[in-house]
């Protein structure tokens, strides 16, 4: 699923501890790090900012591994965004993703979490409110991932790997299924997309509106 609303980001601390994202149509996003290691946040659109072990931030990914220098140049051993502190595009694969598209028909959100770009971070994204199903990606995918697919700090999706139609769905609707691969992410994480067609048990709605929390490591 892609990102489909333009982000207006406002950022400020909070008792040290939280940052908060508000998104057009007036949703927030808190994101936050459990880590025991720094997690930089990256949004698509949006741009990128570090969170230190237990600080808190809104976004889409989590970057491991990362050095800048005062110019913001630099890079990010999982979820690289062309070398940059704050991204201008989405991030290098594998990464852990939360989507969302806002104010769809029906007065709807839709929301989930991907693996279509493989796995980096443990992660749960939430409504705040109890409104709608809390997703959880949490199973140690990188300590698990077939040899195919390991890198270093992730496990890559099979489709970064090798870039045919069985496993990407590029000639369209219908034109690729569940395989070996995508059955690994899926037994593991149920709630997430395990490949690009998974819509069916992967694809979730909340009422437009919500605030949202993505938690690292949760």
């Amino acid at each position: 699923m892609n990102l489909l609303k333009t982000f207006q980001i406002f950022v400020f601390l909070y008792l040290g501890q939280y940052f908060l994202l508000s998104v057009t149509h007036a949703a927030t996003f808190n994101i936050i790090n459990r880590c025991t290691y720094t997690v930089w946040a990256a949004a698509s659109p949006g741009g990128g900012r570090r969170l230190d072990p237990g600080t808190v931030q809104a976004r889409i990914w989590g970057r491991t591994k990362c050095n800048f220098d005062a110019n913001g140049r630099g890079r990010c051993e999982t979820g690289d965004c062309n070398g940059l502190r704050e991204c201008r595009g989405y991030g290098s694969p594998p990464n852990t993703l939360a989507e969302f598209a806002l104010n769809q028909p029906n007065n709807l959100d839709y929301v989930d979490i991907s693996l279509v770009d493989g796995f980096n971070i443990p992660m749960e994204f939430n409504p705040t409110n109890g409104a709608c199903r809390n997703l959880r990606c949490t199973a140690p995918i990188n300590e698990q991932c077939p040899g195919q697919l390991r890198t270093q700090s992730g496990c890559n999706n099979p489709c970064t790997v090798f870039k045919t139609n069985q496993y990407c769905c590029t000639n369209g609707p219908g034109s690729c299924g569940p395989t070996e691969f995508s059955r690994f992410f899926k037994q593991r994480c149920p709630d997430a997309y395990s490949y690009p067609q998974d819509d069916p048990t992967s694809l979730f709605t909340c009422p437009a509106g919500t605030n949202y929390r993505v938690v690292f490591c949760p």
